[in-house]
């Protein structure tokens, strides 16, 4: 059963997408979401408050030693970044959306977490190479082409050598195109996280336990350096 308020809420953001489209403002809808939901996370369709259990179960079975350096992708309310530092990574965590930010140090007073606003596509140079680590959760299917494709990009310059990136999105086939946002993504723009220079090591393509009319594809690449 969806939670309550869930389908107005995202209708809300397809809204707010839309606007910015037609502005030629991709990215701008973000910060208007989080703004606009005024503290309340019921209004955030993707603030589950908890950590990503993709994320969580997969680090279970491919435990890093601690110390190591990791990267959070579009960190939203900060749980998935929080979660990783408990298991002993020194963990960035971003997001365009200096609301969002503000919420997550909100939320972790005491956090050793580095949350920082950040445009995916203005990201600093010190970060090619540089985690051990690089979490991505939902960013790629809140992006339309091109910016999906040069965002794949991007992440695999973050990867260090013999690092690991984790990617969950939505799942769909090359000739389905259904309404977004999110707009899932086929197994072929996954793989061009392969042409970016990571090697494949697992992907995943199921059904989501909890939501199972959602599909989703998990995948698991490593810097070849």
């Amino acid at each position: 059963m969806e939670r309550f308020g869930l389908r107005i809420a995202r209708k809300m953001v397809q809204q707010l997408a839309d606007e910015h489209l037609k502005k030629n403002n991709p990215l701008g809808w973000f910060e208007d979401v989080y703004a606009s939901a005024g503290g309340n996370e019921l209004i955030i369709p993707w603030a589950s408050l908890s950590p990503n259990s993709f994320m969580r179960d997969w680090l279970d079975e491919h435990p890093f030693p601690r110390g190591r350096k990791a990267l959070v992708i579009g960190c939203g309310l900060g749980d998935d970044a929080e979660d990783l530092s408990r298991r002993g990574f020194l963990v960035t965590a971003f997001d365009i959306s200096p609301t969002a930010i503000q919420w997550s140090q909100e939320r972790f007073t005491k956090t050793r977490v580095s949350y920082e606003v950040v445009d995916l596509f203005k990201a600093p140079p010190r970060w090619k190479r540089s985690f051990d680590f690089v979490w991505e959760a939902y960013t790629l299917q809140s992006l339309l082409s091109p910016l999906r494709e040069e965002a794949i990009e991007i992440m695999a310059r973050w990867v260090a050598p013999k690092g690991i990136l984790l990617a969950v999105t939505r799942g769909k086939d090359i000739h389905e195109f259904p309404q977004g946002p999110p707009w899932p993504l086929t197994q072929q723009q996954m793989d061009l996280f392969s042409q970016a220079g990571l090697k494949n090591m697992e992907f995943k393509d199921f059904k989501d336990p909890e939501r199972p009319t959602i599909r989703r594809f998990l995948g698991c690449y490593q810097n070849k350096d």
